[in-house]
C-alpha cells in the first residue's frame, strides 16, 4: 500500500467562529478521498495532491500522534475531515482514525469530525467516552435529499439515508452533531424541495443544526474536474455554469438570495441551529470547554 511520509500531524488553527467549526488544530490521517464527489475543493491545483482519487495513509501516522499529543500541555479541539474524509473506505480495515480517537481520549484532547460516511458510528463507544469531559462534534455533510441525485454527484460516499440514520445514531448518543447543507449545486440540488426536505430529514433524526450555503466554490483542477463530470451527467449544464461564472471562485446560486429566505422560513418552526457562531457557543458550552485553552503558544 502506498503511504505518504509526513513529520507532523497537528496544524495550529486561527479561528473564526462566526465563519466555521471551532477548531484549535487540523489533522488528517490520510491523503486523497475516493468518494468521487464531482465539486470537490480538494481537488483544486493549490493543495498539489496528485492521483488524488487515490487513498494514502500517512505514514507512522499514530507514532507521530501520540508524540505531538504528548508534549501539548495545553490542549484543545482537533478537527477531522478538512482535506480528506477521516472515514474513507480504507479506514474499515486500517483503524487509524478509531486509533487516533483513542489517543485524544488519552491524552484529554477534544474532537470534532467532518464526514460523508456513516462508518462514524462505529466509534461512538470512544466518542461517547470523550464527550464526559470534553467537546465533541460529528458534522454529516448531506447536499442532497433525492438519492439518485445523490449518488451522481457523490457517487461512492454513504447515501443519504445512511448519513442521517448516523445523525441519529450519534444524538440518541448524546453526541453534538448536524448538518453541513454544501455545497448546493446550482440547476442541480438548489432547489426548494430539496431545503424543504432537508430540514424535516433534520428534524426527524435529532440534528442539533442545519449549516446551510446556496452554491459552490471553484479552483483551477477542482473546475476542470467537475465539468467533466457535468457533461457526462448533466447534459448542457457546463455550458449555463461558464456563462455564469466564468473563472470565478465563488459561484453562489441565481437564486441564492431567495432560498436563504425560504430555508429560514423551513427553519423557524424548528428548534435547528443554522447560525455558526450559535453552532460554536452551543459546541463549546459542552462540558468545561475552559479546561481546554485557546492559548496554544506551547
Amino acid at each position: 500500500m502506498e503511504t505518504v511520509k509526513v513529520k507532523s500531524l497537528l496544524q495550529r488553527v486561527k479561528n473564526n467562529d462566526d465563519f466555521w467549526f471551532h477548531h484549535d488544530y487540523n489533522m488528517n490521517l490520510y491523503q486523497g478521498c475516493s468518494f468521487g464527489c464531482i465539486y470537490c475543493d480538494s481537488r483544486s491545483d493549490c493543495y498539489q495532491i496528485k492521483e488524488f482519487s487515490k487513498i494514502k495513509p500517512k505514514e507512522d501516522a499514530l507514532r507521530i500522534l501520540a508524540k505531538e499529543l504528548s508534549t501539548k500541555r495545553i490542549k484543545g479541539i482537533i478537527g477531522l475531515g478538512s482535506m480528506s474524509d477521516p472515514y474513507n473506505p480504507l479506514e474499515e480495515k486500517l483503524l487509524l482514525t478509531r486509533s487516533a480517537l483513542e489517543l485524544i481520549e488519552h491524552y484529554g484532547f477534544s474532537v470534532s469530525i467532518v464526514t460523508k460516511s456513516a462508518l462514524v458510528i462505529r466509534d461512538i463507544d470512544i466518542l461517547r467516552r470523550i464527550a464526559k469531559s470534553h467537546p465533541v462534534h460529528v458534522a454529516l455533510t448531506i447536499t442532497e435529499t433525492d438519492e439518485e441525485i445523490q449518488k451522481s454527484i457523490e457517487p461512492y460516499s454513504s447515501s443519504t439515508s445512511e448519513r442521517f440514520s448516523a445523525i441519529r445514531a450519534l444524538s440518541e448518543s448524546g453526541i453534538f452533531a448536524g448538518v453541513l447543507m454544501m455545497p448546493l449545486l446550482p440547476w442541480i440540488s438548489d432547489r426548494d424541495d430539496n431545503i424543504r426536505k432537508m430540514i424535516q430529514l433534520a428534524t426527524k433524526n435529532n440534528a442539533k443544526y442545519v449549516y446551510p450555503s446556496f452554491g459552490l466554490t471553484m479552483r483551477n483542477g477542482q473546475r476542470e474536474y467537475f465539468y467533466q463530470h457535468l457533461d457526462a451527467k448533466f447534459p448542457g449544464l457546463k455550458e449555463k455554469y461558464v456563462n455564469q461564472y466564468h473563472g470565478n471562485y465563488i459561484c453562489d446560486s441565481p437564486q441564492a438570495k431567495r432560498l436563504h429566505n425560504l430555508f429560514i422560513q423551513s427553519i423557524d418552526n424548528t428548534t435547528l441551529l443554522h447560525i455558526m457562531h450559535d453552532i460554536n457557543q452551543q459546541l463549546l458550552s459542552q462540558n468545561s470547554y475552559s479546561q481546554l485553552s485557546l492559548d496554544l503558544s506551547i
